[in-house]
């Protein structure tokens, strides 16, 4: 691949609903533009981009993949993401390195819950955005359906600068507004058709908000003046690159309809490096701001924005240079590690193929494989110029599941394998339930987490179970009760002798559990004492309703007996012991679960079926606020109860909610519910 300077970059992602053929757009584009010979299909697993193994088995994209495409002496770096939500993380890394975004619609299909989303991402990002009416030669396409249903959606801003020219099986080709020129298959100019008059009131909305972008224009089109066919395009690229307009394309991926055409209009529509405004940085001594220039002779400021483990190459990470020039074979300084870092050889990526490169440029994309401590979010700089970029910012996992080693083997791999899969995906996190010793990874959806599962095992061989995680229920007493236990057994020689008097109490929400020794005129022995509390401590651990952990109990030693030959400390450990238990069955004991904070945010129209729900969650509504359209509703609910939120609320809302969830505070089971819990802790032991 030829070198380019920083003015000849284009930086786009592409971003839609699951299954509206960005990955198919992808292929047609390297068709386009020469980097491939043949179109690669989904459904055979030939794509350049869907190439890892799980991509291939599923059928959906599932990692970003950077597809470089060399037009007109320009380089246009598309970065294809997974559209279905469980893999915005990938999404979102991609949209934080790029000057524009491609939002893909099916033309059958229309807006979709995940056009929404990537939507309201670019808004965040304020990326400049193009939308690109896929799938014309599709049955029940209608382009002029989708353009409503776009501008109802996302506003009038969104005007179309082509047409098609038919539809479904009559698709022949696209038809521009602007320079009034048909194309069909390859971008090959044909024969202009007769303007539809759909066609032509398009043209008007295009001319209008055109105008809109500049004083002098508006007031020229107000007075009836026909502006220019260079003045409307020059207001159209003006009001692209500062979001005032969004134009709407139009074509078939699998047709290689509208796709030269695509590529024309990001270079025209999206900004370079050059010209777009610079991320966020800062000086790590003292958090001041620096303004990086998109420049190959300034200062190196590289962003980490994806690491992942490649079979071949190892750790392959993947960065964008937003100021100066990264060589291979040099070495830089991570600013986020304070840390040196050898970079070897630098790649371009295109799907799985890797084209070894002398440098990258600022405003490149590119690879480098084995980096020892750089991850996801690193700046990588000069040690004499040290900047920090503003890392991605990432959403918190949604859904949590219970990893259990399937062998010994396993087990003996699966926690520095786990800890690899998280260095590479930080939208996943993984921790150690202290409750239940479970090993817990969390993610933004079932598939998220089952994917994970699968590249733990093709990756690092290691395979494993998930389930979901057992609630660390708790066991507590509402009552104070007194307590008494002899331990006396007599066998061949000496016997074992210890007896203890007890109170027991119910204290505050986290006071765990507390030993209290008001033993007088040394009724037992200060070394028995030291038994009888560590008896007390251990059968904590296994309550008397399901053999759950005791907590918030206070036992305070009263009174004993011991036996000068037959008392030892075991028997006044197992006095204590036994003590607990007959105070824990005596004091009324009830179970405790953990109430979570959750607040969902959903569309109003939602709103009664979430409450509905909640409630039959055993949820306490606390309050709603409303959003602009949305509402926040904020909830007490039982742990046990949303474990499978993410799935319910996504079903409910068909993707449209969300939900944060953080612990709140232990509180007691209903009794009805606790009996069903001890019978189902009963009825696993039995199977045990």
């Amino acid at each position: 691949m030829p070198s380019y300077g920083t003015k000849q970059i284009r930086n786009v992602v592409l971003l839609s609903h699951s299954g509206a053929g960005k990955t198919s757009l992808s292929e047609s584009l390297l068709f386009s533009c020469g980097a491939i010979s043949r179109l690669g299909r989904v459904e055979e697993g030939t794509t350049a981009s869907d190439f890892d193994p799980d991509e291939i088995k599923r059928k959906i994209s599932i990692n970003l993949s950077l597809i470089p495409c060399p037009w007109k002496d320009n380089k246009v770096n598309l970065i294809d993401t997974p559209g279905y939500a469980d893999f915005v993380g990938e999404a979102l890394a991609g949209l934080r390195v790029v000057e524009g975004a491609v939002i893909v619609v099916c033309a059958a299909s229309s807006v979709q819950v995940g056009t929404e989303q990537v939507w309201k991402y670019s808004e965040e990002h304020k990326a400049p955005r193009l939308i690109f009416v896929n799938r014309m030669d599709r049955e029940n396409a209608d382009f002029y359906r989708v353009v409503e249903d776009i501008r109802s959606k996302f506003g009038q801003r969104c005007a179309p600068v082509q047409v098609p020219i038919g539809a479904q099986q009559d698709f022949k080709g696209v038809f521009d507004l602007l320079s009034g020129k048909a194309y069909g298959p390859g971008g090959q100019e044909i024969p202009s058709p007769a303007t539809p008059p759909q066609a032509q009131a398009l043209r008007e909305k295009m001319v209008e908000a055109a105008a809109e972008t500049d004083d002098a224009l508006i007031a020229k089109y107000l007075e009836g003046t026909e502006l220019t066919q260079d003045e409307v395009r020059k207001a159209l690229v003006a009001g692209t690159r500062s979001g005032q307009i969004v134009p709407i394309l139009v074509g078939s991926a699998l047709k290689n309809v509208g796709v030269a055409s695509l590529l024309d209009s990001v270079l025209q529509f999206v900004p370079s490096p050059e010209e777009a405004p610079p991320p966020a940085a800062s000086k790590p001594s003292n958090h001041q701001e620096v303004k990086l220039q998109a420049s190959a002779s300034a200062p190196l400021a590289t962003l980490v924005f994806k690491t992942t483990a490649d079979p071949y190459v190892g750790k392959l990470t993947y960065l964008r240079v937003f100021s100066g020039t990264l060589a291979s074979n040099s070495n830089v300084w991570n600013a986020n590690k304070n840390s040196a870092e050898r970079i070897g050889q630098l790649y371009v990526l295109r799907g799985k193929t890797q084209e070894a490169v002398p440098q990258l440029v600022a405003g490149d994309i590119g690879a480098v494989a084995k980096l020892s401590v750089t991850g996801t979010s690193d700046t990588l700089c000069t040690r004499e110029q040290p900047v920090i970029i503003a890392p991605i910012t990432f959403p918190a996992p949604v859904l949590s599941m219970a990893v259990h080693p399937k062998t010994k083997a396993d087990l003996d791999k699966m926690g520095s394998s786990l800890k690899r899969l998280v260095e590479e995906d930080l939208t996943l996190h993984l921790h150690i339930e202290p409750d239940t010793s479970e090993t817990i990874l969390s993610g933004m959806g079932e598939t998220h987490i089952e994917v994970a599962a699968d590249r733990l095992h093709r990756k690092f061989g290691v395979e494993v179970n998930l389930e979901w995680p057992r609630v660390p229920y708790k066991e507590t007493i509402t009552q104070k009760v007194q307590a008494g236990y002899r331990h006396k057994k007599q066998t061949g020689g000496h016997g074992q002798f210890g007896e203890v008097f007890m109170e027991f109490e119910p204290l505050p929400p986290n006071s765990g559990i507390e030993f209290v020794d008001k033993i007088v005129g040394g009724a037992i022995s200060k070394n028995f004492i030291a038994g009888t509390e560590k008896g007390i401590m251990e059968a904590s651990a296994e309550g008397v309703i399901a053999g759950y952990p005791v907590t918030d109990v206070r036992g305070t030693l009263l009174d004993g007996k011991e036996h000068p030959v037959d008392s030892s400390d075991i028997c006044f450990k197992i006095a204590g012991a036994g003590a607990l238990k007959k105070g824990l069955t005596d004091g009324k004991p009830v179970l405790l679960e953990p109430v979570m904070k959750v607040k969902v945010t959903v569309p109003d129209n939602y709103t009664g079926d979430i409450i509905g729900d909640l409630n039959t969650k055993r949820a306490k509504v606390l309050g709603m606020t409303p959003q602009g359209g949305m509402n926040e509703i904020d909830a007490l609910v039982p742990l046990g109860e949303v474990q499978r939120y993410a799935i319910d609320l996504r079903s409910i809302t068909q993707g449209r909610g969300a939900f944060t969830m953080s612990f709140s505070h232990y509180d007691q089971v209903p009794a009805h519910v606790t009996q069903k819990i001890a019978a189902e802790k009963a009825a696993a032991a039995k199977k045990a």
